[in-house]
């Protein structure tokens, strides 16, 4: 409640977002991203805000909220979770499909391959990361399973060399969301968060959370399928042709 305490802590939570940011640009430009470094920066993200959520939930208990907030507190942060994970997946493929960058789009059936293969003797540390990221990968793909084919069938069709024509489509057609899918990312929170830390009012970030985040989550997931399965019979032609 202290208002000094509050400032202290969105200062470093801005700190902590841009090293976030810096790191994942520095590895794509430096061309040393992996698989490693994905699960490690992901497991960071939700350790990070999971402790947010405690905390608020802690502060909103302690002044006298009813037992109910950490309900809504759950509700919440499942939200969150499951909003993070769609707007990983798109930005992902964005970069795959119309940026060029060519960044790999890992599906669960490879992860699973992987994960069977590691050891709970001599690889425990990256037995445990990498079921994390599978379950993480395995809600991308229940969440967006129109992209999720959509990626498998341009595989197939062009192996990894995505053509001009489908880079130039998916760009005009993706690019008209990407800017509604960044506002599911931390800088909208952190935005939201600070506000209704300086009224007094942080028990109104989990309300945020559950009802016009997820009604834009709903839409752009709707409308972001609809688009993978348009583009993905376009690509069955072409490899039909």
């Amino acid at each position: 409640r202290n208002l000094g305490i509050n400032i202290a802590g969105m200062i470093l939570h801005v700190f902590a977002n841009a090293l976030d940011n810096a790191d994942g640009q520095l590895a794509r430009l430096t061309r040393q991203e992996s698989r490693k470094g994905r699960i490690i920066d992901s497991v960071a993200d939700h350790l990070g805000f999971a402790s947010v959520y405690i905390h608020l939930t802690l502060r909103c208990a302690f002044a006298g909220a009813s037992p109910a907030i950490w309900f809504l507190a759950l509700g919440a942060a499942i939200s969150h979770a499951l909003q993070g994970a769609a707007a990983d997946y798109y930005r992902a493929a964005f970069l795959y499909f119309a940026d060029g960058a060519r960044t790999e789009i890992d599906s669960s059936s490879a992860l699973r391959c992987d994960y069977r293969k590691l050891s709970w003797r001599d690889r425990l540390w990256d037995k445990v990361l990498l079921a994390l990221y599978l379950n993480f990968t395995l809600q991308q793909e229940m969440l967006a399973p129109g992209l999720k084919k959509l990626t498998e069938t341009a595989n197939a069709v062009f192996h990894g060399r995505i053509p001009g024509w489908l880079e130039k489509r998916y760009r005009t057609v993706a690019g008209q969301t990407l800017t509604w899918w960044r506002l599911l990312m931390t800088n909208t929170r952190m935005l939201v968060l600070f506000l209704l830390l300086f009224v007094g009012q942080p028990i109104y970030y989990f309300w945020f959370e559950l009802i016009p985040l997820n009604v834009l989550f709903v839409y752009l997931i709707a409308r972001q399928e609809k688009m993978a399965e348009s583009l993905e019979r376009l690509v069955t032609q072409q490899g039909s042709a």
